[in-house]
């Protein structure tokens, strides 16, 4: 998605460790217009899927869910990554590594909100090395849904989430794959997606 693409080289910055950070519009301060574009460009790229929930975790990927969810006319379900007093004792619990964060969360859904006649569109912001979305995916199979497809703001190609996901037989539409970035020149290069032409 080229808008997404030229927002990045703009406005990202590269840091040391492979870092990209995209808190001026996307995780932290929320370009809405931007999300509005990315929910349209999902609901194109899914077209004909039977998507009745979009599936994300906290917390960076409630906002471009809700967005898309006003798109695609679904509910959001986030999987928290704490127990508090007001989720309900019955959930579905696995555990997930944060690249970001650099520790183990513990990620919840609760039963009510997910289940066997539910086809679910996984929505994230990053993907990297794809913990957080394999444990998205054991959280759905725990539940007996159905997954539609992955969609994901910004991809790092050159780790290895996709190639995970992708290996899985499971529809992955990231709208910005970067193939490499350099954080002495702050230069972002990104993989040309020839579904967009099509």
């Amino acid at each position: 998605m080229k808008l997404l693409e030229e927002r990045i080289r703009r406005d990202g910055i590269v840091r040391p460790g492979n870092v990209l950070k995209v808190d001026s519009f996307i995780n932290h301060q929320m370009d809405i217009a931007l999300f509005e574009e990315m929910a349209k460009e999902w609901k194109r790229r899914f077209a004909g899927k039977p998507v009745n929930k979009i599936l994300t975790i906290e917390a960076s990927g409630i906002g471009i869910a809700a967005i898309a969810a006003r798109e695609f006319q679904v509910p959001v379900v986030f999987a928290k990554k704490s127990q508090s007093i007001n989720l309900d004792a019955d959930n579905y619990v696995t555990k997930i590594h944060s690249f970001t964060h650099g520790r183990e969360y513990e990620v919840i859904v609760s039963k009510k909100f997910l289940g066997s006649d539910d086809h679910v569109l996984i929505l994230d912001d990053f993907l990297a090395n794809g913990c957080a979305l394999l444990g998205l995916l054991e959280i759905t199979q725990m539940a007996g849904a159905t997954v539609e497809g992955i969609g994901i703001a910004v991809e790092k190609g050159f780790q290895e989430g996709g190639r995970l996901i992708r290996e899985q037989g499971i529809q992955l539409e990231s709208l910005a794959i970067v193939e490499s970035m350099d954080a002495q020149t702050g230069k972002v290069r990104f993989r040309c997606q020839e579904k967009e032409n099509a």
